[in-house]
């Protein structure tokens, strides 16, 4: 199939154009970059039409037009966004969004088993981070998955963020992964960012390439992913991208879209210091909460305790009593004003994975039947109801209700839960 694409990356200082050349089983791409980000918007277009009249096409040659869709720099989203819907339209082609992270991806020498961390600059102590693996070849490219969708999180939470997420991805590669890094960030947050000494960096890698997209824009072309220009849009995950004066002088600093309370953490062991928070957090999401006393005893009885800290303050924690066989979840809580955050998928996943180190068959637990939301959550995290305990949980007005218990078992030979 023949295929003329031209692609543009503007999401970083560099300005990239890339024409891509398909047919007859040869594949040809040729680039003009240039740096420097305030001259994105004059550079660009001319860029293109060199590359066009080196090969000898016109703008009517091209089939698609593919951009770099961030995340990035604002403006320079927005440039390259705005000039592929322009083309698109007037030339009456198909635009390709790509990913920015997963150009990076893109250019790096990797291996199904290799989970590629691909941490971006955002500025003010802030990563733009993306997981992704290889997972074969299609087409003749290589063929990806993404393991994380791009977000915004704090520079210091990176490291401990996909050293708690690599189990659950090599779980689900059905395979033990490496952890190799690529992007910008990790020189420019060397000290925030020090990352185990088994992980490695992959050589080059900085910033996405216009050549990586346009290969990228091709495999998206042969998937049928092209869309009408009109619908094309950057991909933003930062909404306000600067305080401003008179918010900086009241001592506010960093992007007030990307807090740590939004950033995945590791729980830490709970102990007798956190009592008095987690006993406050425990009354006021619990009718029927657990005493100081209670939290005292498991601690003191070796069970798994942990916490879950946002700015310092406790968001969340779980308690495990671990038997021979299997893990029960005694309690788990998470602050109600950070309710739909994932926190609490955060603390189950590590309950789990505490089970999972230890050799046991799986995790079980008991909830209350009026419960929605709680039964809706285990379910969606494998969680199956194996039994009812009767009268198990103290009610209203002196009375009794049931309690439903679930387990969620784990596949011996895959780690993945059965």
């Amino acid at each position: 199939m023949e295929l003329n694409l031209l692609a543009l990356e503007t999401s970083s200082s560099r300005c990239g154009v890339a024409l891509l050349r398909a047919a007859g089983g040869r594949l040809e791409v040729s680039v003009r970059e240039h740096e420097g980000s305030q001259e994105h918007a004059e550079r660009l277009l001319p860029m293109a039409n060199e590359l066009l009249a080196a090969s000898g096409l016109t703008p009517g040659s091209l089939h698609a037009v593919a951009f770099g869709q961030g995340p990035g720099g604002f403006t320079g989203l927005r440039v390259a966004c705005g000039v592929a819907q322009g083309m698109g339209l007037g030339l009456g082609i198909p635009v390709l969004p790509i990913v920015s992270h997963q150009a990076v991806a893109a250019q790096v020498q990797a291996s199904p088993e290799d989970a590629i961390v691909v941490a971006l600059d955002a500025r003010m102590n802030e990563v733009y981070l993306a997981v992704y693996r290889q997972t074969g070849m299609a087409e003749g490219e290589i063929a990806w998955e993404t393991l994380q969708p791009p977000m915004l999180i704090a520079a210091a939470e990176v490291v401990p963020w996909a050293a708690h997420h690599l189990q659950g991805w090599s779980a689900g590669a059905g395979r033990p992964l490496g952890v190799l890094l690529a992007g910008d960030a990790w020189d420019a947050y060397a000290a925030e960012m020090a990352y185990p000494g088994q992980w490695r960096r992959a050589a080059g890698a900085q910033r996405p390439e216009a050549a990586s997209v346009a290969r990228l824009a091709r495999q998206g072309w042969l998937r049928g992913e092209a869309l009408a220009p009109e619908l094309a849009a950057p991909l933003y995950v930062r909404d306000k991208v600067a305080f401003t004066t008179a918010e900086r002088m009241l001592g506010q600093g960093g992007n007030p879209k990307a807090q740590p309370s939004l950033a995945p953490s590791v729980p830490q062991p709970m102990t007798d210091a956190d009592l008095d928070e987690v006993v406050a957090l425990e009354a006021h999401v619990q009718s029927f909460p657990w005493t100081r006393g209670n939290f005292a005893d498991a601690l003191a009885a070796g069970y798994g305790a942990w916490v879950l800290r946002r700015d310092g303050k406790l968001a969340g924690f779980c308690i495990v009593m671990f038997a021979p066989d299997v893990a029960h979840l005694l309690v788990i809580a998470v602050a109600r004003k950070l309710h739909r955050q994932g926190l609490g998928g955060i603390l189950l996943d590590w309950c789990e994975q505490q089970a999972r180190e230890r050799g046991l068959e799986g995790v079980l637990l008991e909830v209350r039947p009026s419960n929605a939301s709680a039964i809706s959550f285990y379910k969606r995290h494998g969680y199956l109801q194996i039994g009812v305990r009767r009268g198990y949980y103290p009610a209203e007005k002196g009375g009794r209700e049931d309690a439903l218990v679930m387990q969620k078992r784990f596949a011996a030979a895959t780690g993945e839960a059965a």
